[in-house]
């Protein structure tokens, strides 16, 4: 059961979560309009190189890591094991996010010299997957039964859901004057597959028994519902060649299908300070094809194996009444795996909202006036960030700091505090080479000389082919 427990932990202690900070506002960058629609991009048109242009992941843990079990302290691993495992609680999360950009474009339009409208469109690849932490299950397969006679395990702390999902998404900006722009964006989602156990209910106690030593009450109600699954696990075809076919195939309106879409805003209150705002990913995904669902569901009392064999007298056999204890147990745990019903998903709806303050505009010493480049060369923000799960939203709080320092190089470094870490240290750049745009985002910079401390850690970066558009 240790080994059991040990890996479950090292699987567990690696998480993603969906913040994007650094690519919140950051305008240089064309994938910046993913995470608010409403935003002014940098550039005329753009179009990313495939595979390259956006490519994210992020991992992290709101409980123990794995320097917390695997540590060279001199203290043993069991009681480390033990210390982890107690030191979580069931609204402890593990949840997983990762994008790959697989086509991206954008061009402005408008009837003036200064287009104030912007078209971006893609295709792009995500996994998106949450596991909260099923404390009564990790310490009964830790600790066992025995020793927690008359505790009630709570067989509701088992709460995953996940997803694998392309999105083929159009937006489009338009800037209604110098101070307010809005934008939408489509979406269009096909799921390779998902998974999700969320609304689980059910207890399991363990008390002294009267027709044996022990007696089992288990009270269930489980439910693990799958789509894109049962197609790639039931086949008796072992090349994993063919899955990726398959799986490939539900890249493009090939799997369940599901619409939704984004939302945003940006504001300048003032010359200097500017509000932007973005709701993301309202949306659902019908799921109706390639179903299997499973559910366990009753009650039953288990005394154990009675050791006493019936008397000739009831006309039972030995081997008649071992296999009436066997069918009685497997009856309990008699799992309906026959259900397809159709099912759908909501997507976690994300929410983003910053407040920036811009300052220190560029002088030309020549003439003692404002440069050609006379936009504000610094910006001081803070942004909010919620994502919608099963137990209640997630949140984070970030302050940044944004800098041009030369011509075509411009950085920007964050603090955020969320469910992970309340040091969170984070930088970015980008840079404009001719027409090549590269950037690259990193978080929890703190924590890399020893990534096994690291309750979070989070990589972002791309290369577009960009026009400078004509600014007003």
């Amino acid at each position: 059961m240790k080994i059991v427990c040990s890996l479950f932990l090292i699987i567990t202690c690696f998480s993603f979560s969906q913040n994007k900070q650094l690519l919140f506002g950051f305008t240089e960058i064309p994938q910046s309009s993913l995470v608010n629609p409403a935003i002014k991009l940098h550039n005329e048109w753009f179009v990313g190189v495939p595979l390259l242009s956006h490519i994210h992941a992020q991992a992290g843990s709101s409980g123990a890591n794995v320097y917390d079990v695997f540590s060279d302290d001199n203290q043993s691993f069991t009681n480390k094991l033990r210390s982890a495992v107690y030191s979580m609680s069931e609204n402890d999360f593990f949840s997983l996010n990762q994008q790959v950009e697989l086509f991206a474009g954008g061009f402005s339009y408008g009837d003036s010299f200064v287009k104030t409208d912007y078209i971006s469109f893609g295709l792009y690849q995500e996994t998106d997957a949450i596991f909260y932490f099923p404390r009564d299950y990790a310490i009964l397969a830790f600790e066992g039964n025995q020793t927690n006679i008359g505790r009630s395990f709570d067989l509701g702390h088992l709460n995953v859901k996940g997803e694998v999902i392309s999105v083929l998404h159009v937006g489009y900006a338009k800037q209604i004057n110098k101070m307010f722009s809005v934008g939408i964006r489509g979406k269009i989602y096909s799921s390779v597959l998902n998974f999700n156990s969320i609304n689980n209910r059910g207890s399991f106690i363990t008390s002294n028994g009267q027709n044996n030593f022990l007696r089992h009450d288990f009270n269930l109600d489980l439910e693990f519902q799958t789509s894109g699954l049962a197609s790639l696990t039931n086949d008796d075809n072992s090349d994993v060649n063919n899955d990726f076919k398959t799986i490939g195939k539900r890249i493009l309106f090939g799997g369940n299908l599901g619409l939704g879409f984004d939302i945003g805003l940006s504001y300048k209150l003032t010359d200097q300070w500017q509000l932007d705002a973005s709701l993301l990913d309202v949306g659902f995904i019908r799921h109706s094809k390639d179903i299997e669902n499973y559910k366990l569901e009753g009650e039953y009392t288990f005394e154990g194996i009675n050791p006493i064999f019936p008397e000739a007298g009831e006309e039972q056999t030995a081997e008649e009444y071992w296999d009436e204890i066997s069918d009685q147990f497997e009856d309990l745990f008699n799992v309906d795996s026959t259900n397809t019903t159709k099912y759908t998903t909501l997507r976690p709806v994300k929410l983003n909202a910053a407040l920036s303050y811009s300052f220190g505009q560029k002088m030309d010493k020549e003439c003692n006036c404002l440069s050609e480049e006379s936009e504000y060369q610094n910006a001081l923000g803070m942004q909010l960030f919620a994502i919608k799960r099963p137990k209640g939203p997630q949140i984070a709080l970030t302050a940044a700091y944004y800098r041009r320092l030369i011509k075509g190089l411009r950085v920007k470094t964050s603090w955020t505090a969320d469910s992970y870490s309340l040091t969170n240290l984070g930088i970015g750049a980008v840079a404009n080479i001719g027409n090549v745009n590269l950037y690259f985002l990193a978080d929890n910079l703190l924590k890399y000389g020893n990534l096994a401390k690291a309750q979070s850690v989070s990589l972002q970066l791309g290369l577009n082919y960009t026009v400078k558009r004509n600014e007003n």
